[in-house]
């Protein structure tokens, strides 16, 4: 196992969860933070928070306790054959998913 894990934050829009969003996206992000745990990998760690502020970033790059721009944090990975588009199409894939599920039952 790897001493430091690239930490990712992903800061998710309200409007995503449709046009009461603002409404749910609090427990939506509690609940889908705890099933992208299982997305964590020895070299990476996922955490999802609303964004409520359009002037952050979508997300954010963290390693042992500092911030890493987009570059930094690929080639972190590349150095354990890992690439960050597919790491990052894969979370976001997942959280697609988990989106249309909570529409779904609100609905």
């Amino acid at each position: 196992m790897f001493d430091n894990k690239l930490i990712v934050l992903y800061r998710l829009e309200p409007g995503c969860l449709g046009p009461d969003g603002i409404e749910h996206i609090d427990t939506f992000c509690q609940l889908a933070q705890q099933t992208l745990a299982n997305l964590d990998t020895e070299t990476c760690q996922w955490f999802l928070e609303p964004r409520f502020d359009k002037k952050r970033d979508e997300m954010a790059y963290c390693l042992a306790n500092k911030m890493l721009t987009r570059v930094q944090a690929a080639k972190y990975l590349h150095r354990f054959g890992q690439d960050l588009e597919l790491v990052q199409e894969t979370f976001e894939d997942k959280l697609t998913l988990l989106i249309n599920q909570y529409i779904a039952r609100k609905s």
